[in-house]
């Protein structure tokens, strides 16, 4: 494994202890998992028991019941395969900048994952500070690590994509499974979160369950498979049609660590298809952009994030007349004048997964809706991480900003949107069907 995806977090370098930890924290899986496989290695090399750790944050942000129970499929899968490897899985609950450290007390090494948001990037920061054994910590769920792609901010995908992909064949393959023979069981602490029986009485349960789309690595693999075989060779023409089933559902997984973006890519590579061109902009371009932006920039849910021209032009514009205003629950209920962002809004709600076209002209409508540019991306990030299951993620702030200039360039001048691209009902219509998405919408909701 390439030493790029390897970052020390901790000046100690002595592995003196009773155990290696690996805290598990954004990739949440088993199968090709770089941070595990290095936390084996570490293991078998110094001939100390291994044990895998989760901290369950009940009050991560913008955490409800919807993406908990997503998650907790997931982590179900993890402990039975773990389990089967003979390695301990242990969940204890709370904040994990005072589990970890209290944890680890007889551990030798911390080997933790990494995640590029800045409550992820402080916890591990904070942390490795606090704990008496070195820290390291290995980028799992990125193709290509994130500062091996650019060492600075990135303005656009056509800046940053010559970058990335030409480190693309360094990394793809940039995976050693490890062959572990488990020690003896580490039974310093002992779990305090029953994944079987969870507590979630104290979160928020106003976004419920998508029942019909579990979480987990071994539904990540059946819905690519089904990708895969089914809709990736129509991926390239019929992506931006929300009536046609093409898209391959990943997002979710990926955002939770539940599927390896390597992976993905090595499969697509593999499939031949006409629509492999297209899925990799997708998956590590677009993605890894994402990553870019929310990792050198802190700002990246703020209109202080947007670039200088965007700014600009939108505060030009602040004082011009809305023809309609809608208030947070008005969007959140879906009762604007727009029967197509009504129906966008209403499938979000309801599924935990808007389209992504639908999803770019939902963001600029809330744009044209709002008072002002700052309540109109508090707006749709409040609605977007509360409701989508890919939501508290670099994608959808990055996508969210990019609705209002982020990662794009200035178009012509209108009312509102200065020099903000611009959308309209008219648009949907020439690209698909926009009637019969709302009926399709209509005909999911009735069926709650």
């Amino acid at each position: 494994m390439k030493s790029d995806r390897i970052h020390n977090l901790s000046k100690r370098r002595d592995i003196k202890g009773r155990f290696i930890m690996y805290w598990m924290q954004a990739s949440q899986r088993t199968e090709e998992n770089p941070a595990l496989e290095i936390a084996k290695q570490e293991a078998k090399r110094n001939s100390l028991p291994l044990i895998v750790l989760f901290v369950f944050n009940t009050d991560y942000p913008s955490a409800n019941l919807r993406n908990f129970s997503f998650m907790i499929d997931g982590l179900k899968a993890v402990k039975s395969k773990l389990k089967e490897m003979g390695i301990r899985f242990t969940v204890l609950e709370g904040n994990p900048t005072e589990i970890v450290p209290r944890a680890s007390r007889n551990c030798a090494l911390i080997v933790t994952d990494v995640g590029y948001l800045r409550h992820q990037i402080a916890w591990r920061r904070e942390i490795a500070k606090a704990s008496s054994c070195p820290v390291i910590a290995v980028e799992a769920n990125v193709v290509v690590p994130v500062k091996a792609a650019s060492n600075k901010e990135e303005y656009s995908a056509a800046t940053f994509r010559p970058r990335v992909l030409s480190r693309l064949q360094d990394f793809i393959t940039d995976f050693e499974s490890v062959v572990f023979e488990p020690g003896d069981p580490v039974t310093d602490f002992e779990t305090t979160f029953d994944l079987d029986n969870p507590d979630l009485s104290n979160i928020d349960h106003t976004a419920s369950i998508v029942s019909n789309f579990p979480g987990g690595q071994e539904e990540a693999n059946r819905q690519l498979e089904i990708f895969l075989e089914t809709k990736i060779d129509r991926f390239e023409k019929e992506r931006n049609d929300p009536n046609c089933d093409c898209l391959s559902e990943m997002s979710p997984f990926l955002h939770f660590g539940q599927i390896s973006p390597c992976l993905i890519a090595r499969r697509v590579m593999e499939s031949g298809s006409s629509g492999i061109e297209a899925y990799l902009e997708e998956l590590i371009v677009r993605r890894e952009l994402s990553m870019n932006f929310v990792f050198y920039n802190s700002r990246y849910d703020s209109f202080e994030a947007l670039p200088p021209w965007a700014q600009k032009t939108l505060n030009e514009h602040r004082s011009d007349r809305r023809e309609y205003v809608y208030s947070l629950s008005e969007l959140e209920d879906g009762m604007t004048h727009d029967p197509y962002w009504n129906a966008a809004q209403r499938e979000m709600v309801v599924k935990g997964k808007m389209h992504g076209y639908m999803r770019m002209y939902w963001g600029k409508k809330i744009l044209e809706w709002s008072p002002d540019p700052e309540t109109a991306i508090s707006s749709a990030i409040y609605l977007n991480d509360k409701y989508e299951l890919d939501g508290r993620d670099p994608n959808g702030y990055s996508g969210i900003l990019w609705c209002f200039g982020k990662h794009d360039r200035a178009w012509a001048e209108r009312s509102v949107f200065g020099k903000v691209r611009y959308m309209n009902s008219n648009g949907l219509k020439r690209k698909f069907d926009a009637d019969a998405y709302v009926q399709k919408i209509s005909s999911l909701t009735s069926k709650e």
